[in-house]
């Protein structure tokens, strides 16, 4: 019996790394093609709206390009028919450059929503600008230290490190850090609110969109934990961009997440849901609480009369924040008083109307509302 040796295809005949990356890659366009899919209605509804801010622009900038950067990157690397010294060398800038672009439009979201949150506030706002100056440069300079992987002809085109240097990790490096110091001021600017009304940390971070931020921070930090501590077997070993596909799909759908999660106008970045609220429910309540701050009273409203025959004034009264809470769990009712004037007859001596005469009608509406456990009750 003689023995028969089998010899595969370099496209089926891989290093275990590099295998990995072709499983890994698979992963990433999965998640790529779902969240594409399970953000189409979003997308259309946000379409319809009428004005274009520049989030809602880098929301369908960023649709496109993360389709146009890693389908045509995936079609090169899984390609068997592309030949290493041609095609290979003259596809591996595409890569990173197309990514670059895609992390400095994600980046970008995060700044202006970062200032945003802040209301613009200095020093916040410059030091996410700052970040963002540093990635742009950095990632600029970055990209013209990657070549194509030189693989066998059939393995596919794979841009990496030149010669495996791990320094090249500061390409990831610098948005890492620009994604770390968001997920802190936003985590900040979310348990500052706490001081004026308690949720459960859950639902504060599913509110403020904690968990989009800290899943960007934690892909990206585990990219460049690859790019730093993982050791390749050889000049061929893909294994620090294992991660690099993954990293910039998932910073890509998560920051279109964040723009989605905005309450209100994208104008100047959005409003934080916790300022625009409590700015509608002051709006809504013109009068100040006195004493200790659970009772309101002794409100005055004057009326003056001029040719009018008869006149009914209605006085609303409505307590602070008449609408949905940030649980949902109640709706405040409109309370409403009304004042009925009397009709104003004719002075009997002179004829002339009391209305002329200049007399004014001054109604004083003493109302109590006292808070027990945050809900009202009126007195």
């Amino acid at each position: 019996m003689s023995n028969t040796t089998v010899t595969l295809p370099p496209s089926l005949d891989l290093p275990p790394h590099l295998s990995a990356q072709k499983y890994f890659f698979v992963c990433t366009l999965t998640v790529l093609a779902w969240d594409a899919l399970v953000l189409t209605p979003r997308s259309y509804k946000l379409g319809r709206l009428p004005k274009w801010p520049a989030l809602k622009f880098m929301y369908y900038f960023m649709q496109f390009w993360v389709l146009a950067d890693f389908v045509v990157t995936g079609v090169m690397f899984f390609s068997t028919t592309v030949i290493q010294d041609t095609d290979c060398v003259a596809f591996w800038p595409y890569e990173p450059i197309c990514t670059a672009v895609l992390l400095a439009v994600a980046s970008a979201v995060h700044v202006m929503r970062i200032s945003a949150i802040y209301d613009h506030v200095q020093n916040v706002r410059a030091t996410m600008w700052g970040l963002y100056a540093v990635q742009i440069v950095v990632t600029a300079i970055c990209c013209g230290f990657y070549r194509s992987v030189h693989l066998e002809d059939g393995q596919g085109c794979i841009a990496g490190p030149l010669n495996n240097a791990s320094w090249v990790g500061i390409y990831w490096l610098a948005p890492t850090l620009l994604y770390g110091t968001s997920f802190v001021f936003a985590a900040l600017r979310s348990i500052k609110t706490l001081e004026t009304r308690r949720v459960s940390y859950w639902r504060l971070m599913l509110r403020d969109g904690l968990n989009l931020y800290g899943a960007i921070l934690l892909v990206n930090l585990v990219n460049v934990l690859f790019y730093f501590i993982m050791t390749p077997t050889g000049p061929t070993d893909p294994i620090k961009t294992i991660v690099t596909s993954m990293a910039a799909v998932l910073t890509t759908t998560m920051s279109m997440r964040i723009i989605l999660s905005v309450r209100g106008d994208l104008a100047n970045g959005g409003t934080f849901s916790i300022s625009s609220h409590a700015a509608s429910s002051s709006g809504a309540n013109t009068h100040s609480l006195s004493g200790s701050g659970n009772r309101q009273r002794g409100v005055n409203h004057t009326f003056t009369l001029g040719d009018m025959r008869d006149a009914t004034v209605a006085v609303a009264g409505r307590k602070e924040g008449g609408e949905w809470d940030a649980d949902k769990s109640s709706v405040t009712p409109r309370e409403e008083t009304k004042a009925v004037l009397p009709i104003i007859g004719e002075d009997i001596d002179s004829g002339i109307p009391r209305a002329r005469t200049g007399l004014g009608v001054q109604i004083t509406v003493d109302q109590q509302v006292e808070y027990d456990d945050g809900f009202p009750t009126r007195k």
